[in-house]
């Protein structure tokens, strides 16, 4: 049976491809950018709560953006190589090109091993800490796909992965790593555990057939206040990391927009809507952008 919801899209410039590519751009997600943007953006904090030098921070920024496309690429390949028998089984996944057959693993390989190659070319613009850094983030990126099959906290161990920036992206600005840095990448951490287990509802009932654990399944009709105290632990944990960076009065007044968008993702939330969990999680780049801003502010 056709899958009759998918997040999917080959409409837009994805839709104009040629044939041959199309299958590719869908396994990088290149049809759904929010992923990429979600990966950058705990390095964009990182990189401005550094406060360098305007020249140098802008092409950190550079580098991290078009290194979050190409290694958010990379990891959903092998997330797919890992998931393809699984994918196969729920309705939102059943359509990615290794589940359907439109792409062999061979093929997968092959474009991997590319896209591990323009990553590795971007880390080589970095100093010798944050290129460490980078080959060990590496092993978060292989191995997150098995942690929904042995835990009910994959979402946590997405954070810890996705969120990765944080720590690599103020390396990378400064050589060294300070503690404001650490309590950064731990708020990044709960904010992802937070928005990926809204994602997770959307396949709630299939994973829960095919044995698959979630943070959606664990707490299901209570994902309202357990969203609560993940947003709440993330503008908490955000404030500290800008008071121990010593960022001035306006990042704190910044901070009241992304506390306003997630406290309204809190209040939004219905558990049994797809469709909403899905705009609700993508909701977070603008969160992730308005901390951006708030550090931006900061600065001053």
């Amino acid at each position: 049976m056709a899958p009759t919801y998918t997040d999917i899209r080959t409409t837009g410039w994805v839709g104009k491809l040629p044939p041959a590519l199309l299958p590719y751009a869908l396994l990088a997600r290149l049809d759904r950018p929010i992923g990429s943007w979600l990966l950058f953006l705990p390095g964009l904090w990182s990189i401005l709560l550094a406060r360098q030098a305007a020249g140098p921070t802008a092409w950190l920024v550079l580098l991290f953006f078009v290194g979050s496309f190409i290694m958010r690429g990379a990891g959903c390949v092998v997330n797919d190589m890992w998931d393809r028998d699984m994918d196969r089984k729920v309705t939102r996944t059943a359509g990615r090109p290794l589940a359907s057959g439109a792409l062999r693993m061979r093929e997968a390989a092959l474009f991997l091993a590319l896209l591990l190659t323009l990553g590795f070319a971007i880390l080589l613009q970095l100093g010798p800490f944050a290129r460490w850094l980078g080959v060990g983030s590496l092993l978060l990126v292989a191995t997150y796909p098995l942690a929904k099959r042995v835990t009910w906290w994959p979402q946590m161990m997405l954070g810890i992965t996705f969120g990765f920036g944080a720590p690599m992206g103020y390396v990378a600005a400064t050589g060294r790593m300070d503690a404001a840095a650490v309590v950064l990448y731990a708020a990044a951490i709960v904010w992802i555990l937070g928005y990926d287990t809204i994602y997770a509802h959307q396949d709630r009932e299939d994973d829960a057939l095919v044995g698959v654990k979630s943070t959606a399944r664990l707490f299901a009709q209570a994902t309202r206040p357990f969203l609560a105290a993940c947003y709440g632990a993330t503008l908490a944990l955000l404030g500290l990391a800008g008071e121990m960076a010593g960022l001035g009065s306006l990042y704190f007044v910044g901070l009241t927009l992304p506390a306003a968008l997630l406290a309204y993702e809190v209040v939004r939330i219905e558990i049994d809507d797809p469709a909403l969990c899905l705009r609700l999680f993508k909701l977070n780049r603008e969160v992730g952008l308005a901390v951006g801003l708030a550090l931006l502010f900061g600065r001053i």
